[in-house]
């Protein structure tokens, strides 16, 4: 089920929210629950169970390692951590990455030698990459000390399961919500805000996200007497703006959702797209992985305490790592390592060249690699990649311009430059300088029902491109 259609918002929200509230505080917990397993169960109710043991050994793997560490058996601790690392890794790599190993080998070894390995009739489990992390660094930061281990397996469970961030995040630490699981405040601005946030994102996916996913699609599904140059940079430009409009929406509608129930998530973005590097593309893209990665894999490995030669390796092994999470194909493990090589020239001293120029360019520079990082995560078939390439770059024998070309220029500019300004902070920064033009004493009652109409026309257009429109995808759902 996806938070972008009419059965979560008409049906399946609403019914959530009247029970939720209707039951005593000490009953909300379970009712979440519930709620998030048949919102998981809409999509893939035989998954259910592998969740739920991840959930199970978690949970009692961190209640050794606890009483470990209480009584001083630091091998016994160490011990049981290990085991939660070892299963949880060990089934996120049988589901995700099993068919991909198997594929590789039939394709190298087993050519040479005669044989081929059958394919596992298996399916991703949604969810699983998130999920995963999540009761990873339960695990980890019960170890380290950081938390406390959840007695209540109902607690443990809810925050595992939750439905606003289980399919896609943000990757929700423990800490992050852990009194939170055992008492919280709902109240009227904070469910108000949820809803703000909400709609929000919902306009960001539906609006945005799909009718920049639909020029990405038109533009691939053209025949090679089609296409131009000048529509491979359309259809990269189109991605680029879908797959930003598609999770940080996803994102605020979890950040919204999770408000209307009293959690606070943290951010998830902070307009990626203005970046002036890649290092601080980084800081500001999916910062709940990226921050998931420093403290569990890079600062384990030793970060930067260990000389240069040292940080390298250990910048290699996390990009590698970050592509392949995103996915069980080659494109996304060169994906990674295409940022590892940037990554690791602004570090050798890109960054400090990069200062002394002008902002225009440093932007340029920056949106450039993006979005060039972004043609590669898109296409999960290396040879379709390398044509694509070269044609981007005029080495595919089409011509630079042509009439279809023009069509589309025509047809999607005004969406575009829209989608450009939307990533920007100017939409906010313009709202809050109309909000101060207004009279001091009018100013809450005059801007409140200006957002009020305002958010009420977003949600009419996105409902009525959800009932008139097909086209619905969710980008993030495969990981």
């Amino acid at each position: 089920m996806l938070f972008s259609s009419t059965t979560f918002l008409f049906v399946f929200l609403p019914v959530v929210l009247a029970v939720y509230f209707i039951c005593p505080k000490k009953l909300r917990n379970l009712v979440l629950l519930i709620s998030s397993l048949i919102f998981y169960a809409w999509g893939e109710p035989k998954y259910i169970l592998v969740m739920l043991v991840t959930i199970c050994v978690n949970y009692v793997l961190a209640l050794v390692c606890a009483n470990c560490k209480e009584k001083g058996k630091e091998k016994g601790a160490k011990a049981a951590v290990i085991g939660t690392i070892i299963f949880s890794i060990g089934m996120l790599a049988f589901f995700k990455y099993s068919n991909f190993f198997l594929t590789n080998v039939n394709g190298s070894i087993g050519k040479l030698a005669g044989f081929q390995i059958p394919l596992l009739d298996i399916i991703l489990p949604l969810g699983i990459s998130f999920y995963t992390f999540q009761t990873l660094s339960y695990t980890i930061d019960v170890y380290r000390g950081k938390v406390e281990p959840q007695k209540n397996i109902l607690h443990l469970a809810t925050y595992v399961c939750l439905f606003p961030q289980l399919i896609a995040g943000p990757i929700v630490r423990y800490e992050t919500v852990a009194k939170e699981l055992e008492e919280r405040k709902e109240g009227i601005d904070l469910f108000s805000d949820g809803i703000r946030r909400f709609v929000i994102g919902l306009g960001k996916k539906v609006l945005l996200a799909n009718t920049a996913g639909s020029v990405y699609e038109a533009i691939g599904a053209m025949g090679d007497s089609q296409v131009s140059v000048a529509l491979y940079w359309m259809a990269s430009f189109a991605f680029t703006f879908q797959i930003y409009f598609d999770f940080s929406g996803y994102s605020d509608m979890a950040i919204g959702l999770g408000k209307m129930f009293g959690f606070h998530f943290l951010e998830n973005f902070e307009y990626p797209y203005i970046s002036k590097s890649i290092t601080e593309f980084w800081r500001r893209w999916h910062m709940s992985l990226s921050s998931w990665f420093r403290d569990y894999i890079y600062i384990p490995l030793g970060g930067s305490r260990k000389g240069k030669a040292r940080t390298y390796i250990n910048l290699l092994v996390v990009w590698i790592l970050t592509g392949f999470w995103h996915g069980a194909a080659w494109n996304f493990i060169l994906w990674g390592f295409y940022f590892f090589i940037i990554l690791l020239i602004e570090k050798a001293g890109l960054l400090k060249w990069l200062e002394k120029l002008p902002v225009v360019f440093r932007h340029c520079y920056a949106l450039f690699f993006i979005n060039l990082s972004w043609v590669i995560f898109s296409y999960d078939s290396m040879q379709t990649l390398g044509t694509v390439l070269k044609r981007m770059f005029g080495m595919g024998g089409i011509p630079f311009w042509n009439s279809t070309s023009t069509y589309y220029l025509i047809s999607y500019i005004l969406i575009f430059i829209i989608m450009a300004v939307g990533v920007t902070p100017f939409p906010k920064w313009l709202v809050h300088k109309a909000a101060e033009k207004l009279p001091e004493q009018r100013k809450q009652v005059v801007g409140g029902i200006i957002e009020v109409f305002g958010l009420l026309l977003v949600l009419l257009l996105a409902t009525s491109c959800l009932a008139s429109d097909a086209f619905n995808p969710f980008l993030y759902f495969r990981f």
